[in-house]
């Protein structure tokens, strides 16, 4: 028996050994459990494999989760610095962990990329529980939250230390040990559904194709279309025919030219119905239940409906002031969308189609009635709309603007063939960040444009750290033909996304939790959207649209064109947004759960507003990223209330001069470098003077005749 235990030791002890070896060996290869050692310590993308995130994230909740104990079973009396100070710096490995892998799932994902966020979805949401429903760590929060006038901080310090109070109280820390379980259980339930729901839009969108064999039914398509979708046919080993997909990229054009109205139907169909086929992707089931878990969260919080509890947060305030912009604006953009489509019905008369307007003829009709009402054809400004030369437009009118460089990184690694690297310095040469830029689409990454951060600016030792952005598009690809040419509903997506980078780029704060874009989410919108007014300008066309073959800048008749057509089918492209804003806050004003499928829900919804069937919601229940697996629940309103804002403070420009060095100044240094340091209304008064009309906003849309809404939006 002693040998045989003598033998078991022996072993046992060897396997401890190879075991420690092992982890040893494995922290030492996962880039994540040492310095990066990249330029501007970026992440270092070359080394990082699929197989170091799980461990990784595991081990940075476990050092997280050891911070926080510490700093709550500190016993010396709580003070700014050994509580909150301490709970802003804790948890750096698991946010520059997360940061990545949450980031590349959405922009370069695959199937174990989508396992591991599976896998650790409910260990991320109960750690985060774990730390919000402490109460030793609430009771010092709390206590220093009750003298917070007398501990003598600074704005930003009173900032994050009422953030953090907010935070706890809102994330349960006052309920009792019963309620705080059954919070844990929908947060769980929350992420995990979340989780699929984004999943799920994303595989239904790559698992559909319209190929054409037959050339006759390319009808209509410009060539540059009709190159695109054969270099697509041709990737996916279909040579000889042409192969369009649900991308944004691809659909719109074929909706926009296609002739054969039976094959805009089907594509159509197959768009607006993605995750509503009853299988295994269907969403219908998870956007009521991530609905009903919001509301149940709220009002279990004590909120009357997940609004409520959003809304709080922001600068709206309170769903009744949402609704009442929503509402003064839909029936004046109704009214014009009716319009519309009465335009498009004696189009479609005398093409001989009888019957009412349907969602698949509207883009195709207002293409042919804008050829023919302004004699401008989208197709005809693309030439001068390269990617390169657009990007060389932002670029000056953002240096034009405030005075920074950006010059291309041949020696930063990136995540992705397709990523190009870019430092932004100041005139002087003083580094403020690096910028990614991210720009076609491919089937590892979902649809739709965004900006992110890989590091969030903040202060340390009195040093400003740079941050890290991104900004990721789906723009049309290049053919062998021809380079990226843009519609210029991709350039303005292009100057707004960048308008988001600078809000994280140009950030100076001294705390991360309060850098770039962390800002309420109807106030985020105002540095993006801004940015979008100097690309319709003509003096800024005039910099950047230069025709891709002869260099010819574009003429001034095409931009009288596209300055007269400005208004045209604002009816329609206002009321597709109002109602997915109205729908989103339609799920989420419920006070009660939801008992009818979202399809029945849905319809429900659009009926009481009154949408024409020519028009559905921009987003549809079953595919409402946005809200069911983004940031936006309760906030899709945002780019319609940070229009008023951007309008406005545009005009401070359109009044002077479009490169107002003060008003550009002023827009920097109390917008753009001040993050979630203060109100939003107090930043934008900062720099405008007064509260933003809603004027700007109506005259741009061409909805000033039509209606007498509120002069000024308040919270």
């Amino acid at each position: 028996m002693r040998k045989k235990s003598l033998f078991l030791m022996l072993v046992i002890g060897n396997m401890l050994t190879i075991q420690a070896q092992e982890k040893k060996e494995n922290t030492t290869l996962n880039p994540f459990f040492q310095a990066y050692n990249t330029p501007f310590n970026v992440p270092p993308f070359d080394k990082i494999k699929n197989e170091h995130f799980k461990p990784a994230i595991l081990e940075g909740i476990a050092k997280h989760q050891a911070e926080i104990d510490a700093i709550a079973n500190n016993t010396q009396p709580a003070t700014f610095d050994n509580t909150i100070l301490a709970m802003e710096n804790a948890g750096e490995l698991l946010s520059d962990v997360n940061t990545v892998f949450s980031n590349l799932n959405s922009a370069n994902t695959n199937k174990e990329i989508q396992n591991i966020a599976k896998e650790t979805a409910p260990n991320l949401s109960a750690h985060r529980d774990n730390i919000y429903l402490n109460e030793k760590l609430f009771s010092r929060v709390k206590s220093l939250w009750n003298k917070k006038e007398s501990l003598g901080l600074n704005l930003e310090q009173a900032k994050i230390l009422d953030n953090a109070y907010k935070d706890f109280v809102r994330s349960g820390a006052n309920l009792s040990p019963a309620d705080k379980e059954t919070l844990r259980k929908i947060n769980g339930t929350l992420s995990l559904t979340s989780l699929k729901y984004g999943q799920n839009i994303l595989s239904e969108t790559n698992g559909y194709e319209l190929v054409i064999a037959d050339k006759k039914d390319l009808a209509g398509l410009p060539k540059g279309i009709v190159d695109a979708a054969a270099a697509d046919a041709k990737a996916k080993g279909k040579d000889g025919k042409w192969v369009f997909t649900l991308s944004n990229s691809s659909v719109m054009p074929f909706l926009q030219y296609s002739s054969n109205r039976e094959l805009r139907k089907q594509i159509w169909n197959a768009y607006q119905t993605r995750a509503n086929h009853d299988d295994a992707a269907d969403n219908k089931k998870n956007a009521v239940e991530l609905a009903n878990l919001r509301g149940q969260k709220a009002r279990l919080l004590g909120y009357t409906s997940h609004a409520t509890y959003v809304l709080e947060e922001s600068m709206a305030k309170k769903p009744e002031n949402v609704n009442k912009l929503l509402n003064d604006l839909w029936k004046p953009a109704l009214e014009m969308a009716k319009n519309e489509a009465a335009d498009i019905q004696k189009m479609m008369v005398k093409d001989g189609i009888k019957g009412a307007v349907q969602p698949y003829d509207w883009r195709y009709y207002t293409e042919k009635i804008r050829k023919e009402r302004f004699d401008l054809d989208e197709e005809e400004l693309k030439p001068y709309f390269s990617l390169d030369q657009v990007r060389k437009g932002v670029f000056q009118v953002t240096e034009n603007l405030y005075g920074i460089q950006i010059k291309p990184l041949s020696n930063v690694p990136t995540y992705h063939e397709d990523v190009t690297a870019w430092e932004v310095t100041e005139k002087d040469g003083t580094h403020l960040g690096v910028l990614y830029m991210d720009f076609h689409p491919r089937e590892s990454k979902r649809g739709g444009a965004w900006m992110t951060s890989y590091r969030s600016q903040k202060m340390v030792d009195g040093k400003r750290v740079a941050p890290v952005v991104s900004i990721v598009c789906n723009f049309t690809k290049p053919t062998a033909t021809t380079p990226a040419l843009l519609t210029f509903d991709e350039v303005s997506t292009f100057f707004h996304e960048f308008g988001h980078a600078l809000h994280g780029l140009l950030s100076n704060v001294t705390y991360r939790s309060l850098a770039g874009t962390s800002v309420p989410r109807d106030f985020v919108e105002l540095p993006s959207q801004i940015m979008e007014n100097w690309a319709a300008e003509p003096e800024v066309l005039k910099i950047y649209a230069k025709h891709y073959k002869t260099g010819e800048v574009i003429p001034e008749t095409l931009v009288n064109k596209l300055k007269k057509a400005g208004t045209f089918d604002q009816g329609f492209t206002t009321t597709e947004y109002l109602a997915a804003s109205l729908l989103d806050l339609e799920y989420h004003s419920q006070t009660k759960d939801i008992t009818v499928d979202a399809n029945a829900f849905e319809k429900a919804a659009m009926t009481k507003i009154g949408l024409i069937p020519s028009i559905i919601p921009r987003y549809r229940s079953t595919y409402f990223s946005h809200i069911f697996s983004g940031g936006y629940s309760s906030g899709y309103y945002s780019y319609i209330w940070s229009g008023v804002l951007d309008t406005d403070a545009f005009e401070a420009f359109k009044s002077t001069s479009l490169f107002n060095p003060e008003k550009a100044k002023l827009f920097r240094t109390h917008v753009l470098e001040k993050g979630g340091t203060e109100d939003p209304m107090v930043l934008y008064k900062r720099f405008r003077g007064a509260e933003p009309s809603i004027e700007p906003l109506l005259r741009k849309r061409g909805l000033d005749k039509k209606t007498e809404p509120v002069k000024k939006i308040r919270g």
